[in-house]
């Protein structure tokens, strides 16, 4: 048999994962997004690699000047360097991005898992409070609570608007979970275990969770990208990050005021939040269609 046919021969039969990889490989957005990820990770994990420059170091007689050699987004009102502040940036969204989608995860999984799986009253009780949930407006929800967990004068408000965030946004991805777990338990392998003798702490976590799990981590990068969005909205309303902290929705808020003079520090922030935000959300419709079998 030729090498062509050999490499051309059907191998391991692929699992669920793996055909979602094989797809993923050949998506022109799986890899555009995961480009920009990886450089706006990049980004906030060392600043350094992409400026020298002080994002605090701001010279009132630089005020509103234009791109420099050093300062290639020109300055802002303060005289700081735009690009230095926008690259830096990046950090904060990141973080607060990753941790309060790490929140609204485990809550939504542990929401979305008793819920689909168990079942009767309990499924009852918990889906209306997911209901509950859904009915407080985010923004207004965010404001009034972020802004008591950041009454602290000395607080950045990094740790409230994590928190915030976490608290108000897992419920979309508890009912992802939820219609998952059912649609799981359902199926003849579960029932086959079943009558083996396994247990429910087996079932739930060896055989439904992991069959349930393609559409919640979907959910989730999506969320991702909406977590650093909200974080933005809240940092330019007042009531997010603050203090010492250097965000591109404090940056945006703090450059609007002077649109008419300079625009640079105004676009070039709004740009990186806008990328960043779209690369999560292309990376979580790529892999949604990847994983969907109705769309492959």
């Amino acid at each position: 048999m030729s090498e062509t046919a050999l490499l051309e021969s059907p191998g391991k039969p692929r699992g669920l994962a793996g055909d979602a990889w094989h797809d993923l490989r050949r998506s022109k957005i799986f890899w555009l997004a995961a480009v920009l990820i990886v450089v706006i990770l990049l980004m906030a994990a060392w600043p350094s690699l992409f400026t020298s420059a002080d994002p605090r170091d701001c010279v009132l007689s630089r005020q509103h000047d234009g791109p420099t050699g050093g300062a290639i987004f020109g300055y802002d009102f303060q005289g700081c360097d735009v690009y230095a502040k926008t690259v830096y940036g990046a950090r904060y969204s990141i973080i607060v991005g990753v941790f309060a989608t790490l929140i609204a995860g485990v809550i939504g999984l542990a929401f979305g898992l008793a819920a689909g799986f168990f079942g009767g009253w309990l499924d009852a009780v918990l889906s209306r409070f997911i209901d509950v949930m859904l009915g407080i407006p985010l923004l207004l929800g965010a404001i009034v609570l972020a802004k008591r967990l950041s009454a602290d004068p000395a607080s950045n408000g990094v740790f409230a608007v994590t928190v915030t965030l976490g608290l108000l946004g897992w419920t979309t991805a508890a009912r992802v979970m939820r219609s998952s777990v059912i649609a799981a338990k359902n199926q003849d392998y579960v029932a086959a275990a079943r009558m083996l003798g396994a247990g429910n702490g087996r079932l739930l976590f060896r055989h439904i969770l992991p069959n349930s799990l393609a559409s919640y981590i979907v959910v989730l990068t999506i969320l991702l990208g909406i977590n650093i969005a909200s974080e933005a909205t809240l940092s330019f309303l007042g009531i997010g990050l603050k203090g010492d902290a250097i965000s591109w929705g404090i940056a945006i808020s703090e450059a609007t005021g002077y649109i008419r003079v300079a625009a640079g520090p105004l676009i070039w922030p709004s740009v990186f939040l806008a990328v960043t935000v779209l690369a999560f959300i292309m990376l979580g419709d790529a892999v949604r269609d990847a994983f969907d079998p109705k769309l492959r």
